[in-house]
């Protein structure tokens, strides 16, 4: 039901979200160069928004939810990290230019809010996908809006509460665990098993449902019961239990990323049909004089007019970017036109993955790096064969590595943009909100980003320099930023144009992947499932993580006699209150430079001890809440 305050996109709102995002991008931009990982920006969004809005008097719920749409998008924009300093890496660039990388910036980012427009209808509006991060974000809103469920409120803040405490006693004074790990050998062959105590990942686990975490779990026991054993017995090692994990960054994630690759085409091939009928609908300005304002897109007019715009701006960037180092003609237009179909092509294939992913495990947890190898090796592998074809010289190698690594840039944002902006178009589903106007704050939200996120990569490389990419000489490398994604998107790039990539891993994968869809067609006769793209996170994401995510859905399904509202509300608030306290977390750490700011350094064998405690007994506490509550 739409709530009766219409006010929406509002001029403060959209002020507001400016602010956030200005903060969220740059945290985000920090985090992902210096440890590989960033937050998500929904829900601390929302959260920011509501207390702001509630002291200026007179904020909706539906203005709430503009503001977080509109930041949330500009933070999940910062993933541009994971692709473009690779040009610094390979040494094309010396310093990130920023109108160049604010444009490509803004054109991959925009692009992605294009494609989640037929997205939406297919994956939003006529799925049953969980969400898990778009319905934390509505539970939110709804149970503080003033027509709320006083219950359904409380159930949100004692959740809220107690992820906050147990993630501020984790990540701040490292007083707990974060999570356990137990291996063992059998010879060369080494055995593994990780658990996180994230309540964030088992909230996410509850709302993700059964058939979700038991396809996670499987991916989980290929990579780490089977797989890893496996190549150590083919490798074999002095110390096999700490080589579990080089094998499976180098080796298994790459297999991880081949069985993504199948499901994912085998994904948007089922989705197809309801992808084209989106678009046609989206198009149709017949059909969208017909649908009330929760179901209108941005015109068709405006938003064929935006396509042609962000097509031109990008044909320019790829120009300028040639122009320099190849001769004017007919090379340098076939490699703008390639550029232009990875972009629109190829990007939305991306797009369409990520966001299909984002909905089964939420944004947060969805491996956009994974997608962006399976991206740089289709960009690679015809760049590549334009090089056999003669259409470029083996001179030109270095500036077409670079122009790959570029493609792949505006791609990534696309990809990170479509990824978290569908979480955002299921929230504002779930509150009544107009589509338009949400995609109206997606696209002011990738503007600001945009301006924002080329000045904050400039200053932390002037500041810290890459591993192995240093600005000037004497800074101390032992602070370089480790910026581990760009590194390998630049490593897989060089390895197919020099022919050294290690295919073998990746085939191993696709192979996986073809077992594994036919495996679910099978299983679906029997009105079961097993969703391919589940079991390709579970090899490609750390083991603690999908093991989480699984014991989540576990106790959700144990607890599935009970109602579920409230249940979905406590779930919410372990993925709102760790949310926060990770925003906050990152702002101590970006001020300090150190992540052992507030830690007490207890001794390991004790915070294992008291990790495990909390964990359970938080577990034991959400089951006795829900039966309570049912009776």
């Amino acid at each position: 039901m739409k709530y009766m305050d219409s006010r929406e996109l509002t001029l403060r709102g959209i002020v507001l979200g400016a602010l956030i995002t200005v903060v969220f991008t740059a945290a985000n931009v920090y985090l992902g160069l210096k440890i590989g990982l960033t937050f998500g920006s929904s829900i601390p969004a929302t959260i920011i928004s509501m207390a702001v809005l509630r002291l200026m008097g007179g904020g909706t719920m539906l203005e709430n939810n503009m503001v977080q749409t509109q930041a949330s998008a500009a933070g999940s924009l910062s993933c541009i990290f994971a692709a473009l300093p690779g040009l610094i890496m390979v040494g094309y660039w010396h310093e990130f230019p920023y109108f160049v990388s604010l444009l490509l910036t803004l054109g991959g980012g925009m692009t992605g809010v294009i494609f989640t427009i037929p997205l939406r209808r297919a994956l939003v509006r006529n799925s049953d996908l969980p969400y898990p991060e778009g319905t934390a974000c509505a539970e939110i809103l709804r149970a503080s809006s003033p027509e709320g469920d006083a219950e359904s409120l409380r159930s949100l803040t004692k959740g809220t509460a107690v992820s906050a405490v147990v993630a501020f006693a984790t990540s701040g004074l490292r007083i707990l665990s974060d999570g356990v790990s137990a291996a063992t050998s059998w010879g060369a062959s080494a055995f593994r098993l990780d658990i996180s105590f994230s309540l964030a990942l088992l909230g996410t686990g509850y709302l993700v449902g059964i058939a979700g975490g038991i396809a996670m779990l499987l991916g989980v026991f290929l990579a780490w019961g089977i797989m890893i054993p496996v190549l150590g017995h083919l490798n074999p090692v002095a110390d096999p239990l700490a080589a579990t994990t080089a094998l499976w960054l180098h080796k298994v994630r790459f297999m991880g990323a081949g069985a993504i690759a199948v499901a994912a085409i085998w994904t948007l091939l089922a989705l197809s049909g309801p992808v084209a009928q989106g678009l046609k609908e989206a198009l149709s300005a017949k059909h969208r004089a017909s649908q009330d304002e929760t179901d209108l897109d941005l015109a068709p007019r405006t938003l064929i007019g935006l396509s042609i715009i962000l097509a031109l701006i990008l044909s320019g960037l790829f120009t300028q970017f040639l122009w320099p180092v190849m001769p004017h003609g007919a090379s340098m237009a076939t490699l703008v036109i390639l550029g232009i179909v990875a972009c629109f092509g190829l990007g939305f294939l991306v797009a369409s993955a990520c966001g299909y992913m984002a909905g089964i495990i939420g944004s947060s947890s969805s491996p956009i790096s994974g997608v962006g190898i399976i991206a740089i090796i289709a960009i690679s592998v015809a760049l590549w064969g334009l090089e056999s074809g003669g259409v470029l010289s083996p001179e030109q190698r270095p500036m077409v590595i670079a122009f790959g690594l570029f493609v792949l840039s505006a791609i990534t944002a696309s990809a990170a943009v479509s990824n978290d902006n569908l979480q955002d178009l299921k929230t504002g589903q779930l509150v009544g909100a107009a589509p338009w106007k949400q995609e109206v704050a997606l696209l002011i939200g990738c503007a600001v980003g945009a301006i924002v996120i080329p000045w904050v990569l400039q200053t932390l490389y002037q500041a810290y320099g890459f591993v192995g990419a240093m600005p000037r000489e004497g800074m101390d490398p032992t602070r370089a930023l480790a910026a581990p994604q760009p590194a390998l998107m630049a490593a897989i790039a060089k390895g197919i144009l020099t022919h050294d990539l290690d295919w073998l891993m990746l085939e191993i994968g696709a192979a996986i992947g073809i077992v594994l869809v036919v495996a679910d067609m099978l299983l679906k006769r029997r009105n079961l499932s097993l969703p391919p793209l589940a079991v390709g996170m579970g090899i490609y994401l750390p083991a603690d993580v999908s093991v989480t995510i699984a014991i989540g859905a576990g106790l959700g399904w144990l607890l599935r006699r009970f109602p579920k509202d409230q249940g979905t509300m406590i779930a919410s608030g372990f993925i709102v209150g760790e949310s926060l306290v990770g925003v906050a977390v990152a702002a101590i750490v970006g001020a300090t430079g150190s992540t052992e700011t507030l830690s007490l350094y207890l001794p390991a064998i004790l915070r294992s001890g008291l990790g495990w405690v909390v964990f359970l007994s938080v577990m034991f506490w959400f089951g006795r809440r829900i039966s309570r509550q049912s009776t």
